[in-house]
């Protein structure tokens, strides 16, 4: 019983916990449709101190592994804030920042006087409602309208209204900590702003010089985006402001270093998967159930808290909309994506309330405003925003006939990865046949793996294999009456490889054959798929194919927006079907609400889009809209009488560091046909195919 004592109180015992949580409960949650983030704040209620007392905020590990996750939240955060859509519009969206940031304050600031808080406390519970969370973003995203001035305008404005709620927090508890005066004001002020411009220059400068340097080791750059953070923070605490200020500017400071590649993909994966799970854990244990639920039964605060947010974001949307002349589903699109409060609102309200400067009924409060608005924003978003679509189809078409008629000026090149003989006959195939439309060529390309020694047993084995393999797609390539540039590369790694001949070869195309995620290090950090995908100049090919090419009778292609990334699953299928004879079904799966008037026009869209980029006289084309909630569902279903299925992959983007769920991923598990994933680069390059 004595050693049963002591493990009891190992550190390492509420780790493990956490763990089983964190891996479980949202899993569950999901599964009943109900919110990840309240299965966590739930599974901390009850393992809390107002529960079973298994866990306890004033725990060592606890208190370490939420303040990373505080962190963890702020700098991803500021990681993901759009300083390139910011720079487009800024002007407007300093406007539309200025009138969403202020206007809430004010109505916050109210809210707090009318429930007896003193102006110190009401400043702060007005800058809560200051700032947002682009959690709809993703919504916008596949919807095709992100750059929608409006939107443009409402992405911008986030980085003005995170900054100021922030600042008003530092200022906040810097009054609340004892004698304040004008001098020390502006001493601290003076003193941010100092601090402000070394972390934002002088990180983003020392990121810039060891990317450089480093190159592609990953690893070494994932450290140095950690040590920004926690350098950051600490700083902001030396300077006496709060420690999650310091992690939103470093995740600003190394933003455009860091870019969307795999190193942020890295450090969003492992703070959405382990560091902000335990830190949404960690506020549940600080709800006490039956003052929650009388908070609750007490209406009247948190019913003025939401009721102030969603007016105030209301009337700011409104009066941007006035000023900038937007139109009535602009307005409505930005009030919606500006109404979410969740990471910077959940972050500062923690800290103001472990200062004692918010009480246990704000805290319970703005929990409330987080799950009203974290569902009601992208509902709203998701209902309003596709008629944005519609209202600007000529900007549409007149930014696709820009990209698609770009004229290539070198030979198109397919460069084909060749490492199984039992795959490589059809992807030389479907390479061959691309090539031959754009009357290109196809450049088989095999990965020797780099030995230490050059002239080791293992090095002139993979040199020998790779020449076999480059034999055979060359003698298959010249069957097929396609011109073949056959390379065989040393390379310590093979997607590494890939890309770098790629570049090299100025290749228009990469045609991979499919990878599954097998083993701990692919399901964590990807496999070589993922890591091309991330890294390729040009877009790639990803397939799985069942049967050759050459027989594909019937293609499904899903779109699910009318913007210019759909055309290229379209222009993909025409040149598979002409080659074939072959049907193309166009499918868009809208909200199983849409009324019928709304899914005409979007099949009249479709036929638009179809009629401009695929020759009817060629290709027979049929096009369905069907409304429907599930979207997997309805393409499996579809799905089941096709030989192919042809979906573009989008890259992940997280929220506040919360991992959004991705339709693609349940298909590729769940497709029995052949399978084409188009992957888009990162940023804008030359288009997959010339125009016909």
């Amino acid at each position: 019983m004595e050693h049963y004592s002591e493990v009891i109180k190992e550190p390492i015992l509420p780790f493990a916990i956490l763990l089983i949580v964190i891996l479980t409960v949202p899993i569950i949650f999901k599964k009943l449709r109900i919110p990840e983030l309240v299965g966590l704040l739930a599974a901390g209620i009850i393992l809390g101190p107002f529960g079973l007392n298994v866990l306890n905020n004033k725990m060592p590990t606890m208190e370490l592994l939420s303040d990373i996750g505080l962190l963890y939240l702020m700098f991803v955060a500021g990681l993901e804030v759009d300083i390139d859509q910011f720079k487009r519009k800024k002007n407007r969206s300093i406007g539309f920042g200025s009138l969403t940031f202020i206007i809430p304050l004010i109505a916050g600031i109210i809210v707090g006087r009318i429930f007896g808080f003193g102006w110190n406390a009401s400043l702060l519970i007005g800058s809560l409602l200051a700032s947002h969370t682009l959690l709809a973003y993703p919504i916008i995203s596949r919807l095709g309208v992100v750059g929608n001035e409006a939107v443009v305008v409402t992405i911008g404005a986030t980085i003005f209204t995170d900054i100021g709620a922030l600042l008003v927090l530092a200022v906040c508890v810097a009054v609340k900590a004892g004698n304040f005066t004008i001098v020390q004001l502006m001493t601290l002020l003076l003193s941010l702003a100092v601090y402000t411009a070394l972390v934002l220059f002088g990180f983003d400068w020392a990121g810039r010089q060891f990317f450089k340097r480093t190159g592609d080791e990953e690893g070494n750059q994932f450290l140095f985006v950690l040590l920004v953070v926690f350098l950051s923070s600490l700083g902001a605490q030396l300077i006496g402001v709060e420690k999650i200020i310091g992690a939103f500017l470093a995740g600003l400071a190394v933003n455009d270093v860091v870019g969307k590649g795999p190193v942020e993909e890295k450090v969003v994966f492992v703070g959405s998967v382990l560091f902000i799970p335990i830190f949404f854990v960690d506020l549940g244990l600080l709800i006490d159930v039956p003052a929650f639920l009388k908070s609750i039964t007490s209406i009247w605060m948190p019913l003025a808290i939401v009721t102030a947010l969603i007016g105030s974001k209301f009337l700011a949307a409104w009066f941007s909309s006035l000023i900038f002349r937007y139109s009535r589903s602009q307005m409505l699109t930005m009030w919606s994506l500006s109404l979410p409060q969740v990471g910077a609102t959940l972050a500062a309200t923690l800290v103001g309330y472990k200062a004692g400067l918010l009480t246990e009924a704000v805290l319970n409060s703005v929990i409330v405003l987080m799950l009203v608005t974290a569902t009601l924003g992208p509902v709203i978003t998701s209902w309003i925003a596709p008629s944005l679509i519609e209202e600007s189809p000529a900007e549409f078409e007149g930014e696709t006939g820009r990209e698609i008629r770009e004229d290539l000026d070198h030979d198109f090149r397919v460069v084909v990865p060749v490492f199984n003989p039992k795959t490589q006959e059809f992807l030389i195939r479907m390479a061959a046949l691309l090539a031959q439309h754009e009357g290109g060529k196809i450049v088989p390309l095999a990965i020797a793996t780099a030995q230490a020694n050059m002239d080791a047993p293992q090095m002139e084995s993979a040199l020998k294999r790779g020449e076999f393999l480059l034999n055979n797609a060359e003698k298959q390539g010249l069957e097929l009456g396609v011109d073949v540039e056959p390379i065989l590369r040393i390379d310590y790694d093979i997607d590494r490889g890939i890309t770098h001949a790629s570049r090299e070869k100025n290749a228009n195309l990469i045609v991979m054959g499919w990878g599954k995620r097998t083993g701990l290090r692919a399901r964590l950090f990807g496999n070589v798929i993922d890591s091309v995908l991330w890294a390729a100049h040009c877009p790639v090919a990803v397939t799985r194919l069942l049967k050759s090419p050459l027989e594909f009778k019937n293609i499904l292609v899903p779109v699910d927006n009318l913007s210019y990334e759909a055309i290229r699953p379209l222009k993909f299928a025409q040149i598979l079907a002409m080659a074939n004879g072959a049907k193309v079904t166009v499918l868009n799966v809208c909200d199983r609400r849409t009324t019928p008037g709304r899914i005409a026009w979007i099949e009249s869209q479709l036929s638009i889009l179809v009629s401009k980029w695929i020759d009817s006289n060629k290709v027979q084309v049929e096009i369905q809209c069907i409304a429907e909630g599930d979207v997997s569902r309805v393409i499996l279903r579809a799905a089941e009488s096709m030989d192919l299925v042809v979906l573009r992959s989008l890259p992940r983007r997280s929220a506040a560091g919360l991992a959004i769920s991705d339709v693609t991923t349940e298909l590729l598990e769940k497709l029995r046909c052949s399978v084409v994933l188009l992957g888009e680069p990162n940023r804008p390059t030359q288009p997959i195919l010339k125009e016909l």
